[in-house]
């Protein structure tokens, strides 16, 4: 049961060749034993789990039948789940238990689905490689000594190892597509406000997007049409109609035009990604899509850009975790102020603290203008190469990662390397458009991804086009060895 997709699990469960509650028994079994090689979740809701599952059983028997009604998956945890612990892999919340849903939790409750709990990630979703968790790093399931990637490390690692057939995550400049490739997933980023942040614990605001890692793009579609929409709740919410995404799947490729990048494929690329993403190139060539160069002009700004508007944001963001509300609170605080700097000092790890120092300098009297106004002014350059690029193209392809997966810890005193290894997602983050990572090789034992971006809300067209190259290819079927 464990190596169904989403997709499948619905039609098995459709044709009672299971039960949810069967289903839900035997994934938390695989979490209880297979789970700390990986160490992918955070809190397991056993209990809840196992009740959700005989209220869909229930439906189910009483004639209900909607896509998700009964389908296990699991929670990246910085989404509020009511009476659940939430932490966003930080001492500071580890105590905090939401008082409330998110939207998407929400919308996929609502849909039938079955949470097995919340799972690991890079504390407040700052990092690339889930190793600033306060519980630990997660894992690579394809090599147990390498990194899932980051910030939806935990959803990765779990999806991966077949512990949950698919799993929300967050993208704020490449924290769903970078950890699919690295672990054989496709992971997708919608346009910015086609899903409701209401409810996701906020890093970088202007940035921050729900979205899914799973096997394929079917499933992605799937869980994407449970939870796109308008949320009064949500100032950012975008208020544009729903595609159906199962729909748009079976689409052909004929017409389709698809930019190459050139600043994509230039020696920051490790040359055996660069041969895979060509084999793809060839492989869609062959289903009906066209490919011309584009160019991204400004693409070698974007890391600088991203991480001094990000830190930026996450300095105010985090402002609100002061010890005094909710979430950690020193021993014996002497004032207010003593209260408010050991909270802080103790409660938040190293890559917290200095993406806040790094955010707070860039926002501060004589600074403002150098670093944080030049950088939004270089992101409305890299939006309209982007919307350049558009017009003569309906998709971009490329590479998801310069690098394989790497090593735990062999970033771990050099983050401007780890952020490096960020350029190919978060042009995307940057401009608002939509991005998806589709796996396309395995070299050395790893996973590879191949990343398409489309304009606004052309989320349809990035699912037809993956799912397409996934019914001519196998990429995604692959299984790490001992999952």
């Amino acid at each position: 049961m464990h190596q169904l997709t989403l997709a499948n699990i619905s039609k098995a469960l459709a044709a009672k060749q299971f039960s949810a509650h069967e289903l839900t028994t035997h994934l938390l079994a695989r979490i209880k034993q297979l789970d700390p090689q990986v160490n992918s979740f955070i809190t397991v809701t056993e209990d809840a789990a196992l009740q959700q599952a005989q209220a869909a059983d229930q439906l189910r028997s009483e004639g209900q039948s909607s896509a998700l009604l009964g389908v296990p998956l699991a929670h990246k945890d910085l989404f509020c789940t009511q009476g659940v612990r939430t932490s966003c892999a930080s001492k500071m919340l580890d105590n905090f238990i939401a008082p409330y849903n998110a939207t998407v939790i929400e919308k996929l409750n609502q849909a039938g689905c079955v949470s097995l709990g919340k799972l690991n990630m890079d504390e407040f979703a700052m990092g690339s490689s889930g190793e600033t968790s306060f519980y630990g790093a997660s894992k690579n399931p394809w090599d147990l000594e390498r990194v899932p990637g980051g910030s939806s490390s935990g959803s990765a690692a779990a999806v991966a190892a077949r512990l949950v057939p698919a799993a929300t995550g967050s993208d704020s400049g490449g924290s769903i597509r970078q950890p699919a490739a690295f672990t054989g997933l496709t992971g997708i980023k919608p346009t910015y406000g086609r899903i409701s942040r209401w409810g996701m614990t906020a890093y970088a605001s202007s940035f921050d997007q729900a979205g899914f890692l799973a096997h394929n793009a079917e499933d992605c579609a799937l869980l994407l049409q449970a939870t796109a929409g308008f949320d009064e709740r949500d100032s950012t919410s975008a208020q544009q109609p729903v595609d159906d995404y199962p729909a748009a799947l079976t689409q052909p490729l004929q017409g389709i035009r698809i930019g190459l990048p050139k600043e994509y494929f230039d020696d920051r690329l490790d040359a055996r990604i660069g041969d895979a993403v060509h084999t793809a190139i060839e492989q869609l060539k062959q289903l009906g899509a066209t490919f011309v160069e584009v160019s991204l002009p400004s693409l070698p700004h974007a890391v600088a850009t991203y991480y001094v508007i990000a830190s930026a944001e996450a300095s105010t963001n985090l402002a609100r975790f002061d010890g005094v509300r909710f979430g950690y609170r020193c021993e014996a605080p002497k004032d207010l102020e003593d209260l408010y700097l050991r909270s802080r000092n103790e409660a938040f790890g190293e890559e917290v603290k200095r993406r806040i120092m790094m955010g707070t300098y860039a926002l501060s009297t004589g600074y403002y203008d150098a670093y944080y106004l030049k950088a939004q002014k270089i992101r409305r350059l890299i939006k309209n190469d982007f919307t350049n690029a558009f017009e003569q193209v309906d998709l971009i392809l490329g590479p998801t990662t310069p690098n394989l997966p790497w090593q735990l810890g062999a970033k771990a005193n050099d983050p401007v390397a780890a952020y490096l290894e960020d350029i190919y997602t978060v042009p995307a983050n940057l401009a608002g458009i939509p991005g998806l990572s589709m796996p396309a090789g395995v070299i050395d034992g790893l996973p590879v991804g191949v990343q398409l971006q489309a304009p606004y809300f052309q989320e349809a067209r990035l699912l037809q086009v993956a799912h397409q190259f996934q019914q001519h290819t196998d990429w995604h079927t692959r299984t790490p060895a001992g999952f």
